[in-house]
């Protein structure tokens, strides 16, 4: 089961997904709100936190999940103070119940990573690309318009069938996200 603790949160936070099952898994964490109540609505524990990149509104609550819970941060870049374990591309991870493939995904920022599951069709975008053809900004520190498309391009090419999208901002996508992804590519190409 897959939960947006951010859902309905208001200010600048990203979406925070609690995955549960076998391993349970937050999926970056926020930043704003009392997460951890959050979390403790559906399940005593969490075993670890996967960052799909370490700026500042994905990152915020991770303070008050690492205290509470003791969880342990993953993310692709381990000289980051935040994170615990270093991802790599290729790598496997899991959360709840399945296991997901690390595909690093630069453009809007350097340690951005995805999260895709064949088993379940679920797919972590991050703030890669996000419903209805949007894509991430490139206009901070590390983003990269063309690096970004590469990374849209290698996550078409590297995913079979998506069911699920789950997005760093936003609404959740079930109805074709495939085809959002292949939007997002078109329009970072030409905008």
């Amino acid at each position: 089961m897959i939960h947006n603790l951010a859902v309905d949160r208001a200010g600048l936070t990203s979406n925070a997904f609690l995955v549960t099952g076998e391993r349970t898994v937050l999926v970056d964490v926020g930043d704003g709100f009392d997460i951890v109540a959050g979390a403790r609505e559906h399940v005593d524990t969490v075993d670890a936190v996967v960052l799909t990149h370490t700026h500042p509104d994905h990152i915020g609550n991770l303070a008050a999940v690492t205290n509470e819970f003791g969880a342990e941060v993953w993310g692709y870049d381990p000289g980051h103070d935040a994170v615990d374990h270093g991802l790599t591309d290729g790598d496997r991870v899991g959360l709840g119940d399945h296991d997901y493939e690390v595909l690093h995904t630069p453009g809007h920022k350097n340690d951005h990573v995805c999260l895709y599951a064949g088993s379940n069709g679920v797919l972590f975008t991050g703030d890669l690309v996000f419903a209805n053809g949007g894509f991430g900004r490139t206009d901070l520190a590390e983003g990269d318009r063309e690096l970004l498309v590469d990374s849209i391009e290698r996550l078409l090419d590297h995913t079979g069938p998506v069911e699920q999208l789950y997005a760093g901002h936003g609404p959740s996508v079930t109805d074709r996200p495939r085809e959002g992804v292949e939007l997002a590519r078109q329009a970072a190409q030409t905008r």
